[in-house]
């Protein structure tokens, strides 16, 4: 163990690594040469990367949770919908998302990302536009699981994806820019029905049916244009000449504990690393806290506007200044985070603003009728709810895979983390019960219950990687070094040269 240690805590550091070799390596670890190569290469992969993966989320979104805005333009009498009909629609397709997200992950570590995402995204516009053509509830139940077959491993792939091209504190700002494109599909979805609302009548179809059949040809024409346009694995990747494939494999090396901090190969060994890692159940547990309150806002915020007494044209409308502050503040927050290099302060505070929107319409329910909350009181909580939750939601998965190393580390904590964490879905599509309208007292207690559990489970996080961090400063995990070759070099973030970020 010693003869190992010492030659590599002794090897030579080359331009493009950095041994650790004391306490003080956590922080040199994570500084970089900015020169100017490095700063045209991200550029580029900026450029090639994150436009199109946003274009393509704005469609999953937008045809995930368009049910909402279509809810309020005739559906549920079209359908002869009644009680919670509407709440199980919208969870079913929670189902196969859940169940197929890991599964795809693994898909995608063998096939070209620009076929497989393109490919599910193709076959999820097809099954949005299916849905304005059904004439029975069974029929858009089905429609509703097939859609969550598509958009299972769209997701968890594009973070994959993006991961696999930027150093750590590089990350939050591009997967939190990518993660807003949910925002403005809200946004967006709800200016969009206002318009196909028009539509109402033509060739004897009802605008809920426009609204799903116009955005699924809309998002079937971008799945066949990023077919050409999203790039693949760094390594596979054509955008990139081949001395920008060495750099940037070299940066990320360094950024990766000296390139040792590897999972390549998958055995037991790593399966266990894998399902044994605590962060890994935490940060799914929240994210399961932090989707309730997302999707129960993106399938309800309608309803919600509706019944504080705007109309249903009004209602949408409104729901864009909602996605648009919350827009600001997430790329905001994203952005001083990553400046910092610190998440769970950011976490914390994004959690206390969605808890105090959550109390204000809680209130409304407990006060005299004659006393109600005045409509603009109301209408800010809905700012605070979803603000607070996109701050602390894209903070949730950028925090884990920060702290997640090796190419099946986090293909496979990705992947859990948002398939399990789409539990949240399930949860918030049936919390706003129709016999609690209009104050939903399960709905905003249960939401603001959860997002306290995620406060919890943060406040664990943070302090199990500080810990961590000074068990390795101290040598605590130096017996590592004795393992044999193949498992020391396949150990992923528990290799001891690795530091999590807090």
């Amino acid at each position: 163990m010693k003869s190992t240690q010492t030659n590599l805590a002794s090897k030579k550091a080359t331009p493009c690594e950095t041994v650790l070799e004391s306490p003080s390596h956590a922080k040199r670890f994570e500084i970089q040469t900015n020169t100017a190569a490095e700063t045209r290469l991200l550029r580029k992969i900026d450029v090639h990367l994150i436009p199109i993966l946003f274009v393509m989320y704005l469609f999953a979104f937008l045809d995930r949770v368009n049910i909402g805005n279509v809810k309020i333009q005739g559906l549920l009498t079209d359908l002869q919908m009644t009680g919670t009909d509407f709440n199980i629609a919208s969870m079913v397709l929670f189902v196969p998302y859940i169940l197929l997200e890991v599964p795809s992950n693994i898909i995608m570590k063998k096939v070209r990302p620009s076929i497989w995402l393109s490919g599910l995204m193709f076959f999820w516009a097809l099954t949005t536009i299916c849905q304005g053509f059904v004439t029975s509830y069974g029929g858009l139940l089905v429609c509703r699981v097939f859609l969550g077959v598509f958009e299972s491993g769209f997701f968890p792939g594009a973070v994959y994806l993006i991961s696999m091209y930027y150093k750590r504190f590089e990350l939050q700002k591009r997967l939190v820019l990518f993660f807003s494109s949910s925002l403005v599909a809200g946004a967006f979805g709800g200016l969009l029905a206002f318009a196909l609302a028009k539509m109402q009548g033509l060739r004897g179809y009802n605008a809920w049916r426009w609204i799903f059949i116009i955005e699924g040809l809309a998002t079937m024409v971008a799945a066949i244009a990023s077919f050409f346009l999203v790039p693949d694995w760094p390594e596979q990747t054509k955008f990139l000449t081949s001395e920008e494939k060495d750099m940037l494999r070299s940066r990320l090396d360094l950024d990766q504990a000296a390139g040792v901090a590897r999972m390549d190969t998958l055995n037991k060994h790593s399966l266990k690393l894998i399902f044994r890692d605590w962060k890994i159940w935490t940060g799914t547990i929240f994210y399961v806290c932090a989707t309730t309150t997302g999707y129960s806002t993106a399938f309800f915020i309608p309803t919600i506007l509706n019944e504080f007494g705007y109309s249903p044209s009004s209602a949408q409308l409104h729901t864009i200044p909602v996605y648009a502050v919350s827009f600001v503040l997430t790329l905001f927050c994203a952005w001083w985070s990553d400046r910092v290099q610190h998440r769970y302060t950011f976490t914390i505070g994004g959690l206390l603003l969605a808890v105090i929107g959550y109390i204000i319409l809680l209130a409304q329910g407990s006060l005299h009728i004659q006393h109600r909350l005045p409509i603009g009181v109301r209408y800010a909580a809905i700012f605070f709810i979803t603000a607070g939750n996109f701050i602390t939601q894209p903070l949730v998965v950028v925090w884990l895979t920060n702290n997640l190393a090796g190419h099946y580390k986090r293909s496979f904590g990705a992947a859990i983390q948002i398939g399990i964490g789409n539990f949240g879905g399930i949860i918030g599509s049936n919390i706003y019960l129709p016999s609690e309208s209009p104050y939903y007292k399960t709905g905003y207690s249960t939401g603001m219950a959860l997002l306290l559990v995620g406060g919890l489970l943060s406040t664990i996080q943070f302090l199990g990687m500080r810990y961590e961090n000074m068990k390795r400063d101290n040598g605590g995990r130096d017996y590592r070094f004795s393992l044999p070759e193949e498992r020391l070099e396949n150990l992923g973030d528990d290799h001891p040269h690795f530091r999590f970020n807090s």
